[in-house]
């Protein structure tokens, strides 16, 4: 019994005992089935992404060959279209030519039927006319190829001359400048240059015109004016009264009439070394006296007599290779510019002027074509003028030979007088300091004291309203009174 009971409880123990090995198993099966379906299901998702992102390729792909297809159809729908426009232009072309053809059939037709009724003349004379309208298109064609190649000889032939005459003559430039320097003995002639309260050096500028800068620098005095004839004639007196020893107002009055009228005989004397050297007597003493004159002239800062020297001389050379007459481009070319000795004195420009006073005493007319050639208000009329034109260019083109800035500042200094001047009781008028200062002579018996403040003020007004200028200009105007009376 006891052994049954022990039986009972071992198979009942044994059947708790597989249930649980059974549940256990099943649990671990369980385990193994999820597991592997979750690694199924890893598979089939990389799978169906794979899938997927193939499936998007394809379909980009397909895309781009779709939009390729469709811009090849439309570039060969554009070719079609340009193909038919260029039939339709062949057609049209075609069309014309066989609308003129027909014209031309026509008028052939017509021609033949002229012909027909032509006599044997009639017909020469038609078939001449043909043949002489193809014979001066072949001269037109002809003559135009020789014109070609006549210009290129010239050109060549020009260059040559002007290198002729450029190799013969060798000019020298000289640049005026705007300040001379005077060197004194020793320091104490500053002293007497300025004088007692300075008299002496206020005695010299309003008589010289000039601007006298005496500054630290020892044994030297500066002269300095844009007027080249005033700024010699102001060193000759300056020098002469150092010589002398004798500096007070009255002696400088008394050396600067001398050194006045002494000039004047050193312009013809100028003038006249001048056409003696050239061998172009016989001339005008008064054309001479301005060709001296010219000595004493700049034109952007060359000096005018040696630069129509100079175009003389070329203009020689030049006319001496063309052929034509040497004296007379020569003359030509040392007179072409002497109106600039007048330009200062009168108004006007220099081409009028030495036009005018060329004309006044004869000279040739090559010299008066040459004149008012050179600046282009004729043409030149003969070889030796051309020679003058180009010479003239040549002296003027050399490097350094010519400065505007000095030009432009010369003209603005020269207004500057030209306005001062133009008011009744103004004797003098003298531009100095760099053009920054007027000085003004008034005579005393048309303008009072009382009305000098209003002229200068009006003068001032005008110089505001007519120059441009940095800074300002200081209008110095001197009214005096002098008497003079001899003891008998």
């Amino acid at each position: 019994m006891i052994i049954s009971i022990v039986a009972f409880i071992l198979f009942n123990v044994g059947i708790v005992v597989g249930w649980f090995i059974a549940k256990a198993y099943a649990k671990n099966q369980y385990k193994e089935y999820e597991l592997e379906a979750k690694a199924k299901a890893s598979v089939i998702e990389k799978e169906s992404q794979r899938l997927l992102t193939e499936s998007k390729s394809a379909i980009q792909e397909e895309k781009l060959e779709l939009k390729n297809l469709e811009s090849s159809i439309k570039s060969k729908h554009d070719e079609i279209e340009r193909s038919l426009r260029n039939i339709r232009e062949k057609e049209e072309r075609l069309d014309s030519l066989v609308v003129k053809n027909r014209e031309k059939l026509e008028e052939l037709g017509s021609r033949l039927s002229t012909v027909a009724s032509m006599t044997k003349d009639e017909a020469r004379k038609a078939l001449m006319e043909v043949h002489k309208k193809e014979i001066e298109s072949d001269i037109a064609k002809m003559t135009r190829k020789q014109l070609m190649h006549a210009k290129e000889s010239a050109q060549k032939e020009a260059t040559y001359l002007l290198a002729q005459a450029v190799t013969r003559y060798a000019g020298e430039f000289a640049g005026e400048r705007l300040v001379n320097s005077i060197t004194l003995p020793s320091d104490e002639h500053k002293g007497k240059i300025i004088g007692k309260d300075g008299r002496n050096i206020k005695a010299l500028e309003q008589l010289l015109g000039v601007d006298i800068i005496v500054d630290d620098t020892p044994g030297v005095i500066l002269v300095s004016n844009f007027n080249l004839y005033r700024r010699a004639v102001a060193v000759e007196v300056i020098e002469r009264l150092i010589d002398d020893g004798r500096i007070h107002p009255a002696r400088i009055e008394e050396v600067y009439d001398k050194v006045q009228n002494e000039f004047q005989e050193k312009l013809y004397q100028e003038g006249e070394k001048v056409v003696v050297e050239l061998g172009l007597y016989p001339m005008h003493e008064e054309l001479i006296k301005l060709l001296g004159r010219m000595r004493y002239r700049a034109s952007y800062g060359q000096n005018a007599l040696l630069h129509s020297l100079e175009v003389a001389r070329l203009a020689k050379s030049l006319a001496a290779e063309m052929g034509g007459d040497e004296k007379l481009a020569l003359r030509a070319g040392l007179l072409h510019d002497i109106g600039k000795a007048l330009t200062q004195d009168f108004d006007g420009n220099h081409v009028d002027l030495g036009a005018e006073i060329c004309r006044k005493y004869n000279e040739h007319p090559v010299v008066i074509n040459s004149i008012y050639a050179h600046h282009g208000y004729e043409e030149p009329t003969c070889i030796e003028s051309a020679a003058v034109c180009t010479a003239d260019v040549l002296s003027a083109a050399r490097p350094g030979a010519r400065r505007e800035v000095l030009e432009s500042f010369t003209k603005r200094v020269k207004e500057l007088e030209n306005i001062a001047l133009s008011y009744d009781g103004v004797m003098k008028a003298y531009a100095i300091n760099a053009g920054r200062e007027i000085r003004l002579f008034i005579d005393a018996n048309m303008v009072s004291d009382e009305e000098l403040p209003l002229l200068t003020h009006k003068i001032a007004k005008e110089i505001e309203e007519k120059l441009q200028f940095p800074g300002e200009i200081k209008v110095n105007a001197i009214r005096e009174t002098k008497f003079v009376e001899f003891a008998k």
